[in-house]
């Protein structure tokens, strides 16, 4: 992905939940300088990956296939007596028409919930023993009510709805085309995304970036060259 685009699509995302009554932390706001201007205090942004995340899984489409997402607060996989916080919430944008790849976690679970915009469809299969697509029905929670989706089959969640989705449980997802933007949050157990996703086909979960212009803001894949603590 070049920066010059990631830098837009955060611009972008900032205008679309701010018009939606979402106010960030500040965060959100800071530029490469207040990153590397840092105290140790703050660690805990960098140790846990708070802030914000833009991919296109590898498929140089990012219109087609990708996700932009705000961390708000997390624990740590590696280090839980420092972080001892269980569960983890983020915002997460999805475009119209724009997939997220088939995937599911080894360790997470999440409430996937849908705070505004557009509809979305949700494609859901469990998976086997090899980490495959298992021939069997899905039982998932949509506000409160125990489904049960045929393997492969979809459910939509609208404005307001929310469903629960367990580990090992493949999902991918579209924002239904004509709907508009999609906002999301989630609210899950502890997220690390350098190690606790398991995608099906799609390419790497964190982009590759070519440095056409400076940075506006940083993803957390950047914060190693930057943070100095």
């Amino acid at each position: 992905m070049k920066r010059s685009l990631i830098n837009q699509l955060i611009d972008e995302a900032i205008e679309f939940v701010e018009g939606r009554g979402l106010v960030l932390p500040p965060f959100a706001y800071w530029t490469p300088e207040d990153w590397q201007n840092i105290g140790e205090d703050q660690r805990e942004l960098v140790d846990n990956m708070l802030g914000w995340d833009v991919t296109d899984f590898g498929s140089d489409d990012f219109e087609k296939i990708g996700l932009l997402i705000f961390t708000f607060r997390n624990g740590n996989f590696n280090n839980k007596e420092k972080y001892p916080k269980p569960y983890a919430e983020k915002l997460l944008l999805v475009g119209d028409g724009q997939e997220l790849p088939f995937h599911f976690h080894w360790s997470k679970m999440e409430d996937i919930i849908n705070r505004g915009g557009g509809n979305l469809i949700i494609q859901l299969y469990n998976s086997d023993e090899n980490e495959d697509f298992a021939d069997t029905d899905v039982h998932v929670t949509i506000d409160g009510r125990h489904t049960i989706v045929e393997a492969g089959g979809f459910v939509t969640l609208k404005p307001g709805q929310s469903i629960t989705l367990l580990p090992g449980q493949y999902h991918r997802w579209i924002g239904e085309k004509g709907t508009g933007k999609v906002m999301l949050f989630e609210v899950s157990t502890t997220n690390d995304d350098t190690r606790d996703n398991r995608f099906h086909s799609a390419g790497d979960r964190l982009p590759t970036i070519e440095e056409d212009v400076s940075p506006k803001y940083l993803i957390f894949k950047d914060y190693k060259n930057y943070v100095n603590i």
